[in-house]
């Protein structure tokens, strides 16, 4: 498999869901590569969206039981999915992928992954470096998986992203620049989603001011400090997760579900109204 590789999958049809109006509910949530999969599957099952954006997916990883978590999250949520290729991993054996998967009770489709043309070179193969687990080395780099789906017939642009999370604030700026640079050249009249994990917060600085100036919003700019992550050892609870919308869509609901197991981030959910 190549880092261009995408993975689709219908398990679901849009008979399944009908909705009573342009109204969706969102999930978005890194899911730590799958380790805990059935806790994983009992809040996504409990949480009942349209519309699931998952970071950390791995497929045929060693580490997480050589399964295709996002395949298998699909299948058991009866939800159509694409996947896209973050890194291949080469010390969790042959065909070993990480990534994003995007999830919908409705079809995707235009899908495509943005490679951001800025990445860090923490992640990349050297010849002194075994490939061990504890090394991580990794090729590809940091992305976002760029679908659409429909409500109601009105398309949504959705980006399910996943930021560097070595190096500085700066480098993770100009990743989320590229995002907002190619988020023009939809239609001015389809609503976009952007979500995932950010690895900063993005409510100040020349992040939210880039933010501002996409016309983006941020329903989760009041909720700053609602972690996302649970601490550690070695790293305090930080709110790196987000959600941000532009168009003639607006939200409600917007929630942090902060006593959820099953990764070492929380998901964040909302509900999404057409205008």
């Amino acid at each position: 498999m190549s880092l261009e590789f995408i993975e689709t999958g219908t398990y679901g049809t849009e008979a399944s869901w009908t909705p009573s109006s342009g109204t969706f509910r969102v999930v978005s949530w890194n899911i730590n590569r799958g380790h805990c999969l059935e806790q994983i599957i009992d809040f996504l099952r409990s949480a009942d969206a349209e519309l699931i954006l998952l970071q950390e997916c791995d497929l045929n990883a060693a580490r997480s039981g050589s399964r295709n978590v996002a395949r298998e999250i699909a299948q058991r949520l009866n939800m159509n999915y694409v996947f896209g290729v973050e890194f291949i991993e080469h010390s969790q054996g042959q065909s070993a992928l990480h990534g994003q998967a995007t999830l919908g009770r409705t079809e995707l489709s235009n899908t495509r992954v943005l490679r951001f043309q800025q990445q860090s070179n923490f992640w990349k193969p050297r010849w002194f470096l075994p490939n061990h687990s504890r090394l991580q080395r990794r090729s590809g780099g940091r992305m976002a998986l760029v679908t659409e789906t429909s409500v109601q017939g009105r398309t949504v642009a959705i980006y399910n992203l996943h930021l560097e999370s070595r190096n500085g604030d700066d480098l993770r700026i100009r990743q989320l620049s590229e995002i907002l640079d190619d988020t023009n050249q939809h239609e001015p009249d389809i609503p976009i989603l952007i979500a995932g994990d950010f690895n900063f917060n993005v409510t100040r600085g020349a992040a939210g001011a880039n933010i501002r100036s996409a016309q983006f919003r941020n329903p989760f700019a009041e909720q700053a400090e609602h972690w996302t992550t649970q601490s550690s050892r070695l790293r305090a609870s930080r709110a790196i997760d987000w959600v941000l919308i532009r168009g003639t869509i607006r939200s409600e609901g917007s929630s942090v579900h902060s006593l959820t197991p099953g990764s070492d981030h929380y998901p964040l959910s909302l509900e999404i109204h057409h205008e």
